[in-house]
């Protein structure tokens, strides 16, 4: 699977042609699954309307409404209640998956409930990730970010790439995400630590990582 973890989104040209050079084909050729589920667990932006406005494509943050051929809803909440026979060969046929932000520790639990972290690394697709979307792919997220807390209480994630995200540097909105905060934050995580805005994301392919952006980022290492 190749990854391309983003803080907002497919904010500007660059993460776009990056986005199309991973799918290989243009996205009006592509079909999409949209997966909202990271928005529940978090007070701010689900459930409601913001997981409507993220399905439907109504946001500000490029995603869902990109002009895929088609876009369907996977909501893993539910997949642990139904056959896998009607969920599994969706996924195995689909180009992209577009995970929304939220709380990067409730979409870990989902991941995990629903199987779908069992069968990540053995999709074809390209894995679009926002925020909690990106977060939930490191191998755990820092205490500065845990808000929902699983069963277990640890900060862990999926771990499917080695290095952690401090999205949304500067951001209007969180004047709490300086770089200092982001330089605290970064000094209690195991490996490498990226902060970047939303004009920033990091392409994974077969292991390389590349860094795509058109705004600011820092890369603290261990």
């Amino acid at each position: 699977m190749k990854f391309l973890l983003t803080s907002g989104g497919i904010m500007n040209k660059s993460i776009h042609d990056a986005l199309v050079g991973m799918l290989g084909k243009p996205i009006a050729d592509c079909n999409a699954l949209c997966i909202p589920t990271a928005m529940y667990g978090h007070p701010w932006v689900g459930p409601g309307v913001k997981a409507w406005e993220f399905i439907s494509g109504k946001e500000e943050n490029p995603m869902v409404n990109l002009g895929w051929k088609s876009v369907g809803v996977l909501e893993l909440t539910a997949l642990p209640s139904i056959d896998e026979n009607r969920w599994k060969p969706l996924i195995q046929e689909t180009d992209v998956l577009l995970v929304s932000g939220g709380d990067a520790l409730y979409l870990c639990h989902w991941m995990r409930q629903s199987g779908m972290a069992d069968l990540l690394l053995s999709l074809n697709a390209v894995y679009v990730g926002m925020s909690a979307g990106s977060m939930v792919m490191a191998p755990n997220i820092g205490e500065y970010f845990v808000g929902w807390t699983p069963p277990d209480g640890s900060d862990v994630t999926l771990g499917l790439v080695d290095f952690s995200i401090f999205p949304h540097l500067d951001h209007e909105m969180l004047p709490g995400n300086t770089l200092a905060a982001a330089q605290r934050w970064a000094s209690g995580m195991r490996g490498p630590a990226y902060a970047m805005d939303d004009q920033t994301a990091i392409k994974v392919i077969d292991g390389v990582v590349e860094v795509v952006s058109e705004g600011h980022w820092k890369l603290f290492k261990p």
